[in-house]
């Protein structure tokens, strides 16, 4: 059994939803010699969250970011959080519903995603900086 760990940093990201399979792939730890094993992702902020859905159409990723700016308005009067601007509590809002954490099936060296999935940085925050992933892997060889 072994177990790798790193940590990834995102660059900045506009408020949405990112696909960024490639670059959490392009950082973790060395998956290729793994025969079967867990990827486990965790963000080390509270107005991002981490999740897999549909790696092909934007679309998606634009209606889930409208869908969610539904749920989790800003400047809605119910909030006593309000010193860091009014994307800040709905941000934590969003972050807790999609969560901070994501575990990942790995196979024959490669993550086990569907045909149509990727993974999501979510990033709830309007002007956020860099983010920051702690990439866990643990399997066999």
């Amino acid at each position: 059994m072994i177990w790798d760990q790193t940590f990834i940093d995102l660059e900045p990201l506009p408020r949405g939803f990112h696909l960024v399979t490639n670059e959490v792939l392009a950082r973790a730890p060395n998956l290729n010699n793994c025969e079967v094993g867990l990827l486990h992702l965790f963000i080390q902020h509270t107005s991002a969250s981490l999740a897999v859905n549909e790696n092909a159409d934007p679309d998606v990723r634009g209606d889930l970011e409208r869908h969610f700016n539904v749920m989790a308005p800003e400047n809605a009067p119910h909030y006593q959080h309000v010193m860091e601007g009014p994307d800040d509590m709905p941000a934590h809002i969003k972050s807790v519903l999609i969560g901070p954490s994501l575990t990942l099936p790995v196979n024959h060296g490669r993550l086990a995603l569907g045909t149509w999935q990727g993974i999501y940085l979510c990033e709830h925050r309007d002007h956020a900086g860099g983010r920051r992933l702690v990439a866990t892997l643990q399997g066999r060889w």
